[in-house]
């Protein structure tokens, strides 16, 4: 039994040796070919980066566009998805004993095994059907394209939710109707605090998937060299998008290594959003303690 232990041991060091083996290894390609590429010359080209960033100066050969664009998507999707997963998420656990929160339930779980490229079609399709009824000027724009990112986030931040409220001990509940508390007061001040590093774990997951997916955005809104949006309701481009089109359509190699830039620039992005995340976690979980 001992070495069956011992082989069992060695199996799982073995896993999770190959899975960092593989990231870092990920992270080195990248770095070598794309590294030499990360400058402001691959953000903006030729625009003075203040102008770009503050002035919104247009910018033809740089990065920042997508890069704006990105940062505006996970915004739309955190805002869409954040919100209305957590709430979700507490009716299913707290509330939900009934045929109606089963068929809510079943909606989750089929809605989060749907692929992204049919959220991109629906979205599509929304604005075809918008665009022969009520709004015949209707277009994909950022706004089409945040929406559909967060309902394909959606199942993620309901499913963590309920998860993670589903794991907070009876006693804690106890506690709440021992205080006098009221259910809303119970959950408010007590569960949500408890269950906060699930719910922070679906954010992040939420996070990433918005700032990776290409189906979506490719079907809702995203151009190549459409520039920055002057509103939620232009095109725009994206990193992901820009990443797909430069290694499907590079005709040079330096073309090429601009591509590995990007998708050094997006890993970058990605991994400051995880990182700001856990911070805001660490902070939420520590006033919760000293309170």
């Amino acid at each position: 039994m001992r070495f069956q232990e011992r082989v069992f041991t060695l199996f799982c060091w073995l896993c999770v040796l190959l899975t960092t083996v593989g990231v870092l290894g990920f992270i080195a390609f990248l770095v070598h070919h794309g590294g030499e590429t990360i400058s402001l010359s691959l953000f903006f080209e030729e625009t003075p980066p203040l102008d770009a960033i503050f002035r919104f100066a247009p910018v033809w050969d740089g990065i920042w566009p997508a890069c704006f664009g990105t940062l505006s998507i996970i915004a739309l999707a955190g805002i869409t998805a954040i919100p209305l997963g957590i709430f979700c998420g507490i009716y299913l656990n707290e509330f939900g004993h009934d045929r109606w929160s089963n068929i809510f339930a079943f909606c989750m779980e089929v809605l989060a095994g749907i692929p992204s490229i049919l959220i991109g079609l629906f979205g599509f399709a929304l604005i075809l059907f918008l665009r022969h009824t009520i709004m015949p000027d209707a277009k994909t724009c950022l706004l089409l394209s945040g929406f559909c990112m967060g309902l394909l986030t959606l199942p993620y931040m309901v499913q963590a939710t309920q998860s993670s409220l589903a794991g907070v001990s009876d006693d804690l509940r106890l506690m709440g109707a021992s205080l006098g508390f009221s259910k809303g007061q119970t959950i408010r001040h007590i569960l949500l605090p408890s269950a906060s590093e699930g719910i922070m774990s679906g954010i992040i997951l939420s996070i990433g998937r918005a700032a990776e997916d290409t189906a979506v955005i490719m079907l809702t809104g995203a151009v190549a060299n459409a520039g920055l949006p002057r509103s939620l309701f232009d095109t725009y481009e994206a990193l992901p998008f820009f990443i797909y089109t430069t290694a499907a359509e590079y005709q040079t190699h330096d073309e090429l290594q601009r591509g590995f830039g990007a998708a050094l620039v997006l890993l970058a992005v990605s991994t400051s959003l995880f990182l700001l995340a856990h911070k805001l976690h660490t902070t939420m979980k520590n006033r919760w303690r000293q309170g």
